[in-house]
C-alpha cells in the first residue's frame, strides 16, 4: 500500500516492545485480549475515495487534455486532445488486465522489490467482497475502489510526457511506447515505492514481538524499505514523467523552425480552464492519497491549497522582475509547479512548510524552462521536464525536510542515513533528505534509461516521427483527418 507507515509504524513500535517485555504467559493472554480488528469496510472512506477516483479522472480528461491543447498551436491542438484520451483509455484497459497485479501484489525471488506477481491479473480473485486495506488497523475499502484509484494515477502519468514531444511525434508509435512503458517503467517503480504489507501486518507484528519496520518491509517494494516518502507521487508520477518526457524530446529532435519560428500557445484561456481543473482535480490526487477521510486527509488538503497559491505569486513575481509583465501563461505554470512540488510532501509537511515550498520550486522551476533550457537548446514542446521533473526533485527532496516535526511537519517516519535503518524517538532530517535523493535517483536511472531503451526500439523499427511534410501541415489534419476549426 502507499506510503510509509504513518499512524501504525510508531504504535507498533511501542506495542512491540511492550508485548516483548511481558512472560510468555501473558503475552498469550494479551493477543486473546487484543486481536487484529475484523476487517470491515468504512462507507464514509469509501464514498471519499470514489469522490477522490473521479478527480483525478478529472485532471486527465478533461483537465491535462486542455491545459496542453491551449498551448499547442491550432493545427496540433486535436493531436495533444487525442493521445491524451486515448493514453487513459488504453492504460485502464491494461491496469485491470496486468498492471494492478504487477504494481500491488507480491513479487517473488530476487525481482519482488521491483516488481508485483501476477495473482490479480485480469483481477482474478477480487470481487465485491474483496478489502483493501487503509492506515487504520481493520478498516478497509472495497478493493475494486482502490483499483480505480490507482488506475486514475496510472492514467495520468504517461499522459504527463506527450507535452514534451507534442506537434511532432506520430501517433500509433506512442501509444506503443507508451503501452511498454507503462509495463517497464511506470509500474515498477509504483511497486518500489508504494508497495508494502499495510497496517495490519504491523498489528500483527507487534501482538508476535516483532518490530514494525521489519514487519512492513516483508514484502515491500525496495524503495519503501528504503525509507523513502512520497505521499502521492513526486518521484512515481511527476519525476517518471518528467524525465522520460526529457529523454523523448531529446532523441526525437527539435520542431521544424525551434527555436527561430514564434511558436505561441493558440488558447491561453483553454489553459487556464485546463490548470484551474487540475488544480481542482489535485485534492483528489493528494488527499485521496490517504486512503481515509480524517485528519490527515485533512493535512493533504490544506497543503495542497497553499503551496499551489503560493507557487502561483512567486512565478508571477519572479516573471515581473525578469521581463516586466506578469502572465496568464506564468501564472497557470506557477500553479502546476506548486502542485507537482507538493505532492509528495503534501500528507507529511505542515501548513507554512507548504508555503515556503510553493515559494521556493517557481524560481526554480522558472530558471530551467527560460534559462537552462535556451542554454541546452532542447525542444521540450510544453516544459513537461522543466515543471514536472524539477518540480517533483525539489518536492521530493523538500519532504524530508518538511516532514520535521520541529517545522511543523508530521514527522511520519525516522530514517539514519543508511536507507531502512530506523532511528527510534528523534526525526534524523539529514538521514531523511538522504534517502529521499537516492530515491530521486533511482527514479531517474530507471525511468531515463528505460524510456530511452525502448524509443529507440520502437523508432528503429517503426519510427516515432512524422514526416516533415505533416509536420508543417500539422498533426491535426495528417494524424487524424479533422480540424479544429473550419473558417
Amino acid at each position: 500500500m502507499k506510503h510509509a507507515l504513518k499512524y501504525a509504524g510508531i504504535a507498533g513500535l511501542g506495542a512491540a516492545a511492550i508485548f516483548a517485555a511481558m512472560p510468555a504467559w501473558a503475552q498469550a493472554a494479551a493477543a486473546a485480549a487484543s486481536p487484529i480488528p475484523a476487517a470491515t469496510i468504512d462507507k464514509g472512506d469509501t464514498a471519499w475515495m470514489l469522490t477522490s477516483s473521479l478527480l483525478v479522472l478529472m485532471m486527465s480528461v478533461p483537465g491535462l487534455a486542455l491545459f496542453y491543447g491551449g498551448l499547442v498551436r491550432t493545427k496540433n491542438m486535436l493531436s495533444v486532445l487525442t493521445q491524451t484520451l486515448m493514453i487513459v483509455c488504453m492504460v485502464a484497459v491494461i491496469w485491470v488486465t496486468y498492471g494492478y497485479s504487477e504494481a500491488f501484489t507480491t513479487g517473488s525471488g530476487v525481482t519482488a522489490k521491483f516488481f508485483g506477481g501476477f495473482s490479480k491479473a485480469f483481477l482474478m480473485g477480487v470481487d465485491a467482497n474483496s478489502k483493501a486495506a487503509t492506515f487504520s488497523n481493520g478498516v478497509y475499502i472495497p478493493e475494486y475502489v482502490y483499483i480505480c484509484f490507482q488506475m486514475t494515477f496510472a492514467c495520468i502519468t504517461p499522459a504527463l510526457y506527450i507535452g514534451s514531444v507534442a506537434e511532432r511525434v506520430k501517433f500509433s508509435p506512442l501509444m506503443l511506447f507508451t503501452a511498454l512503458w507503462v509495463t517497464f517503467v511506470y509500474f515498477p517503480i509504483a511497486h518500489m515505492v508504494w508497495c508494502w504489507d499495510g497496517p495490519d501486518a504491523i498489528a500483527t507484528a507487534a501482538l508476535a514481538g516483532k518490530s514494525a519496520l521489519d514487519a512492513a518491509n516483508a514484502d515491500a517494494g525496495m524503495l519503501f524499505q528504503w525509507g523513502a516518502l512520497d505521499f502521492a507521487g513526486g518521484t512515481v508520477v511527476h519525476i517518471n514523467a518528467g524525465i522520460t518526457g526529457l529523454v523523448m524530446c531529446l532523441l526525437l529532435g527539435k520542431r521544424i523552425g525551434f527555436p527561430k519560428e514564434p511558436m505561441p500557445p493558440h488558447s491561453l484561456t483553454m489553459t487556464m480552464i485546463g490548470a484551474s481543473l487540475l488544480w481542482v482535480g489535485w485534492f483528489g490526487f493528494n488527499a485521496g492519497s490517504n486512503l481515509e477521510s480524517n485528519g490527515v486527509t485533512g493535512v493533504a488538503f490544506i497543503n495542497t491549497f497553499v503551496a499551489t497559491a503560493a507557487a502561483g505569486m512567486s512565478w508571477l513575481l519572479v516573471e515581473q522582475i525578469v521581463r516586466g509583465k506578469p502572465s496568464l501563461l506564468g501564472a497557470a505554470s506557477g500553479v502546476v509547479a506548486g502542485l507537482v512540488a507538493v505532492t509528495p510532501a503534501s500528507g507529511y509537511a505542515g501548513p507554512m512548510g507548504s508555503v515556503v515550498l510553493g515559494l521556493m520550486v517557481s524560481p526554480i522551476c522558472f530558471f530551467f524552462v527560460s534559462k537552462v533550457k535556451s542554454m541546452f537548446g532542447y525542444d521540450d514542446s510544453l516544459d513537461v521536464f522543466g515543471v514536472h521533473c524539477i518540480g517533483g526533485i525539489t518536492g521530493a527532496i523538500m519532504t524530508g525536510v518538511l516532514d520535521a516535526p520541529y517545522l511543523g511537519g508530521q514527522g511520519i517516519a525516522d530514517y539514519s542515513t543508511k536507507p531502512g535503518t530506523m532511528i527510534a524517538g528523534t526525526y534524523d532530517m539529514v538521514g531523511q533528505v538522504i534517502t529521499q535523493i537516492w530515491a530521486v535517483g533511482v527514479t531517474l536511472a530507471w525511468s531515463g534509461i528505460g524510456a530511452a531503451v525502448l524509443f529507440i526500439l520502437i523508432d528503429k523499427t517503426w519510427g516515432m516521427r512524422i514526416s516533415a511534410e505533416k509536420e508543417v501541415e500539422g498533426l491535426d489534419i495528417t494524424e487524424h483527418g479533422e480540424r479544429a476549426y473550419h473558417y
